[in-house]
């Protein structure tokens, strides 16, 4: 993110390289991933449209909020992921984790795939309101999430 960017929400993805696989299970690592990029940076993806809202509708206090996409996590990186990171004072930011799998994406249709991503966000975004009472936030979050309901599909 660029200092005098106004965007409020970034995507970040993720993906995790397993020690002990064969070359079948990484070329189907690598397919999934490829696929699950498209979802994110392709030319219906939702980086784009979260790129669109800017902060300064939001209030002052909260600078950015990255979705952080880890696809097919291996074990020991799951141990350490939390639901919501804590809030960054000095940076004004959040990192927000989303798992994505094989249940909740990758076996299932297109419209289902958009649906869990737009529905992962939302309840992440949810996530949000207790951290930004918690820190006195002068951040509209109920605006922002109702925005990015419109502007996700």
């Amino acid at each position: 993110m660029k200092e005098d960017d106004n965007t409020i929400l970034g995507c970040f993805v993720s993906t995790s390289r397993y020690p002990d696989a064969d070359s079948q299970t990484i070329e189907m690592l690598e397919k999934k991933w490829k696929l699950f990029d498209t979802y994110i940076w392709g030319s219906f993806g939702i980086c784009e449209p979260l790129k669109n809202l800017k902060r300064s509708d939001y209030g002052k206090d909260l600078k950015f909020v990255l979705f952080q996409f880890y696809v097919l996590p291996i074990l020991e990186q799951l141990a350490y992921l939390k639901e919501i990171e804590r809030y960054r004072p000095k940076e004004r930011s959040i990192g927000i984790p989303i798992i994505i799998h094989d249940e909740n994406f990758f076996n299932r249709s297109d419209l289902e795939r958009r649906r869990f991503l737009k529905d992962a966000i939302i309840e992440k975004l949810d996530l949000l309101v207790p951290v930004i009472k918690r820190n006195k936030l002068d951040t509209n979050i109920k605006l922002l999430r109702a925005d990015v309901e419109t502007v996700l599909f």
